[in-house]
C-alpha cells in the first residue's frame, strides 16, 4: 500500500461509536469504563470495524456527561485510569482498531484549572483564555442564548463580568483568538498523537471562531484559518482520520473541511438530513413528519457536490441522536427488517460510514417517566416547557422522539440482569426489551441486523464502487423508494429501499436482469418488482 493510499485509508473504513458510560462496567459502579471497552474488542473486530470513535474519558465534573472537561491529559476515575488508556489503543491495535479520541475544544469545564484561574482576576495570566465582557449584575451583553437554553453569558462578581457559554454555564468557551489558547491546545493534541491514537472526532468544533458582540456563534470569520492552523501543527503530521462535527455545515463549507489537499479535516459531520423531521424555524422537540422526497434530495445533493472534492460521513445515530429504527423506521411490528432497510440505504453511499452502539443491533428508543431521564438538554426543555405551560403529554411525546437519553440507554449485551452491562445499579434505566433484543442473540442469528451490518462492511471493502462511484438519484419523485445508482469504470451497483410498511410495486426495472443480487434484507430465491415492507436490495454488475 502507498503511504498516500495509507493516508486515506479512512475511505474504506468503518467507524463505531463508543459512549463510554454506556458501553460495558467493568467494575461494578454501573458506569461503563476503559476496562469494559478491552472486554469487548473481540466483538467489535467481529463485527468488522475499523475504528473506534470514543466519546470523551477525560477528566471531568459530567455536567454534560464528559463534554465538560477538566484536564485533556487525563481520564476520569470512573472511567478508569491513564494507564487504562494506553492499555485501550496497544489492545485495540491487536484487533485492527484504531481508537479515534473525541476533542471538545470549543470549551472546558468552569472547574479546569485555566478557568479557575481566569476568574481570580482581570490581570491574571488565564482571564483572556476566555470570552469576558463588561457589564452589570442582571443585564447581559446581548441577548445570546445557550444551546441548552437560557442566556449564553453568567456573571462573575469576582471580576464584574460576563463569560460566555453556548453550552451549560459550567462550559465556558475558550478564547480561540488568544494565540497561547491555540499553542495549549495543539501541544495537547500532539501528545495524544505520540500515545498511538488513529484520529480525532472535533466537537461543534464550526463554533470556536464565534464573534458573540456581533452575534456570531458558528462559521465565524476566522473559523478556517484556526482549523488550517491546527492541522498544519498536529493531524498533518500523522496518517489520522479527522471529522469535524458542523451543525451550521453546507456541502460549499464541508468541501473546504474535508478538501482532498488534506489542510483542514477527512470530513465532517453535517446534520441537514437529521434536522427535516422538525417544524420549520422551530426547536428539534418540536415534530413533525419525516418529508421522505426531500431526504433524498438532501441526501444526494451532499453525495453529488462533495463527490471528487471531499468526503462525506454516513450515519443516522450518535450520542445525540434518537434511535433511527425508532425515528424512521418501526421498531415494533417491523424492527429488524426496517433496521436493515436504513443500513443498507446508508451504507451503499459514499463515505465513512459510523455505526452508534446498538445500532448494529436495532436498539430502539425508551419511553421512561421524566425522572428516570438524566440528560441536562431533555430536563432544561421539560422545565422550560412546563414553566410556559406546554401540556405534559405533548413534551413528553418530544422526549420520547428526540431525548439524546435515547441513545445512552446501555448496551444491551444479553438476557441477564441489566443486559449484561453491570453488576451494579446502571447510571440510567436499561430498556426493558433487552430480553429479547441483545447481542448475544443476534450473533447465534445468521440473519439478524448484527449479520447485515457485518454483511454491508464485508461488501464495502470488497468492491471499490462503494468507495469511488458516482452517485445518481433514481425514482427522484418516488413516494416509496429511496433508489440510487453508483457506478465506476468497471464496476456498477443499483441500491432499492422501500422506506415504509406497505407492500409497493417499484417503476425502476431497467438493468436488473443482469445484475448479480449482492444483498437482500428478505433473502428471496426469486426476485421480482413487488418489494416487502421496507425491503433492501443490492444489486451488482462487472463491467468487463
Amino acid at each position: 500500500m502507498s503511504a498516500e493510499r495509507n493516508r486515506d485509508w479512512w475511505k474504506k473504513a468503518v467507524i463505531y461509536q463508543i459512549y463510554p458510560r454506556s458501553f460495558q462496567d467493568s467494575n461494578g459502579d454501573g458506569i461503563g469504563d476503559l476496562k469494559g471497552i478491552i472486554r469487548r474488542l473481540s466483538y467489535l473486530e467481529e463485527l468488522g470495524i475499523d475504528a473506534v470513535w470514543l466519546s470523551p474519558v477525560y477528566q471531568s465534573p459530567q455536567d454534560d456527561n464528559g463534554y465538560d472537561i477538566s484536564d485533556y491529559q487525563d481520564i476520569d476515575p470512573i472511567f478508569g485510569t491513564l494507564e487504562d488508556m494506553e492499555d485501550l489503543i496497544q489492545e485495540a491495535e491487536k484487533h485492527h482498531i484504531k481508537i479515534i479520541m473525541d476533542l471538545v475544544l470549543n470549551h472546558s469545564s468552569d472547574e479546569h484549572r485555566w478557568f479557575k484561574e481566569a476568574k481570580k482576576s482581570r490581570e491574571n495570566p488565564y482571564h483572556d483564555y476566555y470570552i469576558w465582557r463588561d457589564g452589570e449584575e442582571g443585564t447581559p451583553p446581548n441577548d445570546l442564548r445557550g444551546c441548552f437554553g437560557g442566556s449564553a453569558w453568567e456573571w462573575v462578581p469576582q471580576v464584574k463580568q460576563y463569560y460566555f457559554h453556548q453550552f451549560s454555564v459550567k462550559q465556558p468557551d475558550l478564547n480561540w483568538e488568544n494565540e497561547k489558547v491555540r499553542q495549549e491546545i495543539y501541544q495537547m493534541i500532539n501528545w495524544w498523537m505520540e500515545k498511538g491514537v488513529g484520529g480525532f472526532r472535533l466537537d461543534v468544533i464550526d463554533k470556536i471562531a464565534k464573534e458573540p458582540d456581533r452575534m456570531i456563534t458558528d462559521n465565524g470569520p476566522r473559523l478556517h484559518e484556526f482549523i488550517q492552523e491546527m492541522s498544519r501543527e498536529t493531524f498533518q503530521k500523522a496518517a489520522l482520520i479527522t471529522v469535524g462535527e458542523a451543525w451550521g455545515a453546507t456541502p460549499e463549507i464541508a468541501r473546504r473541511y474535508s478538501n482532498p489537499d488534506g489542510s483542514e479535516f477527512s470530513m465532517v459531520f453535517q446534520f441537514e438530513h437529521i434536522e427535516l423531521d422538525q417544524q420549520q424555524g422551530k426547536e428539534k422537540w418540536d415534530l413533525a413528519p419525516l418529508p421522505f422526497l426531500k431526504l433524498k434530495q438532501v441526501l444526494a445533493r451532499w453525495q453529488k457536490e462533495l463527490y471528487q472534492k471531499g468526503w462525506n460521513s454516513l450515519f443516522w445515530d450518535n450520542h445525540d441522536l434518537p434511535r433511527i429504527v425508532s425515528r424512521w423506521g418501526n421498531d415494533k411490528t417491523y424492527r429488524e427488517e426496517s433496521a436493515k432497510m436504513l443500513a443498507v440505504l446508508l451504507h451503499g453511499m459514499q463515505g465513512t460510514p459510523y455505526i452508534y452502539q446498538g445500532e448494529e443491533l436495532g436498539m430502539t428508543n425508551a419511553r421512561y417517566s421524566i425522572e428516570e431521564y438524566r440528560d441536562i438538554e431533555t430536563l432544561n426543555m421539560y422545565r422550560e416547557r412546563r414553566e410556559k405551560g406546554y401540556k405534559e403529554s405533548d413534551i413528553m411525546a418530544s422526549v420520547y422522539a428526540k431525548s439524546r437519553d435515547n441513545a445512552r440507554t446501555p448496551m444491551q449485551w444479553d438476557s441477564t440482569e441489566n443486559a449484561g452491562f453491570t453488576e451494579g445499579v446502571p447510571w440510567i434505566k436499561v430498556n426493558p426489551n433487552y430480553v429479547k433484543l441483545n447481542a448475544e442473540q443476534q450473533m447465534q442469528d445468521a440473519d439478524s441486523v448484527f449479520a447485515c451490518y457485518q454483511t454491508l462492511i464485508r461488501l464495502r471493502k470488497k468492491y471499490e464502487v462503494f468507495t469511488d462511484g458516482t452517485f445518481a438519484l433514481l425514482l427522484e419523485d418516488d413516494h416509496d423508494f429511496f433508489a440510487y445508482a453508483r457506478e465506476n469504470q468497471n464496476e456498477k451497483m443499483i441500491v432499492v429501499c422501500n422506506f415504509y410498511e406497505k407492500m409497493a410495486d417499484c417503476q425502476y426495472k431497467e438493468d436488473w436482469e443482469h445484475m448479480e443480487l449482492l444483498y437482500d434484507n428478505y433473502h428471496m430465491e426469486k426476485q421480482d418488482h413487488r418489494y416487502r415492507p421496507y425491503e433492501a436490495r443490492i444489486y451488482y454488475r462487472k463491467k468487463r
